[in-house]
């Protein structure tokens, strides 16, 4: 969170997987409920209704806007940055982004979702706050990550960002990107989770739990049988193959390319691939892109763009 004047400019990564701040990160998950529920650890109140975070899983959908699950969501990124400065009452900037290919053509119907009420009150455990929404700032996701440090990228360099749903892929060629090279697929890391699944099952005739198939992803192993474990490996190094196979694709060249990995997809790439460390680089900070729409939305700001 940044202090601009007397507006907060917050940056939001809304995954598929996690929703990210510039210091905070939670599962991008929630249930409604119309009367207050049993547990009230990390829970929401919002017009009339209770909103437990972190449950359940998000489902893969394209069009952002269809329900009201990220409008909440991002209740809660603010709540958790103003808790941070002691705050109950701000005046905010919401510094978002979209996948690449995706921005042009859904940039005014999201920031027009995420500006819907100017004035809003809501509880968040157990906490009242009261915000008012200034502006909307949509930036393109992958191009965030490494904003600040683009200008020091020369020659050819492509970025490719592995979140939870889609891929971007951008070319950058000595610090600016190509607008004509920009590329988002759905084969975000969840796909190898739902491989893993199916695998699983077939080859074992039992299910497996998605955290430890995301413990595995992580960190590359798990307190499981072993036979188990070489199922999960096997579908995650096919998995990074793949995403090596559709880098390619798009003209990915290690001799003369330097590749920068961002999102949780970097783990997966560490763990399952054998890569050249001097070509290859990852921006490990899982708050990356919503640090960078900070940064784009204060420049803007300080160049006299208007809110």
């Amino acid at each position: 969170m940044r202090k601009f004047n007397e507006m907060y400019v917050i940056g939001i990564d809304h995954g598929y997987g996690n929703m990210k701040t510039a210091n905070c990160c939670f599962k991008t998950g929630l249930l409604a409920y119309d009367a207050e529920p049993l547990f009230t650890g990390d829970m929401l109140v919002y017009d009339g209704k209770y909103y437990l975070i972190g449950e359940g899983h998000k489902e893969f959908l394209p069009d952002k806007i269809r329900d009201e699950d990220y409008y909440i969501l991002t209740l809660v990124a603010i709540a958790k940055e103003l808790q941070r400065e002691k705050l109950t009452e701000a005046k905010v900037i919401i510094a978002a982004g979209l996948p690449l290919t995706w921005t042009s053509g859904q940039k005014k119907d999201f920031a027009a979702y995420l500006s819907k009420n100017k004035e809003v009150c809501f509880t968040y455990q157990k906490v009242d706050y009261h915000i008012t929404v200034e502006g909307v700032r949509i930036y393109p996701q992958g191009y965030a990550a490494i904003a600040d440090f683009a200008t020091t990228m020369n020659g050819v360099n492509m970025v490719a960002d592995i979140g939870n749903g889609t891929m971007n892929v951008l070319y950058m060629i000595n610090g600016r990107p190509q607008a004509g090279k920009m590329y988002t697929e759905k084969f975000g890391t969840y796909q190898c989770t739902l491989a893993v699944r199916e695998m699983f099952m077939q080859k074992t005739q039992r299910e497996i739990n998605d955290a430890i198939i995301e413990e595995v992803l992580i960190t590359g192993s798990a307190n499981i049988a072993p036979a188990d474990q070489k199922i999960i490996r096997a579908i995650a190094t096919e998995y990074v193959k793949d995403i090596f196979r559709r880098l390619r694709e798009h003209g990915y060249d290690e001799g003369t390319m330097m590749l920068y990995i961002t999102g949780g997809g970097g783990c997966l790439v560490k763990n399952f691939y054998k890569f050249n460390a001097d070509r290859v680089k990852f921006v490990d900070d899982i708050s990356a892109a919503a640090k960078g729409y900070e940064y784009m939305a204060e420049i803007q700001l300080k160049s006299g763009a208007a809110v």
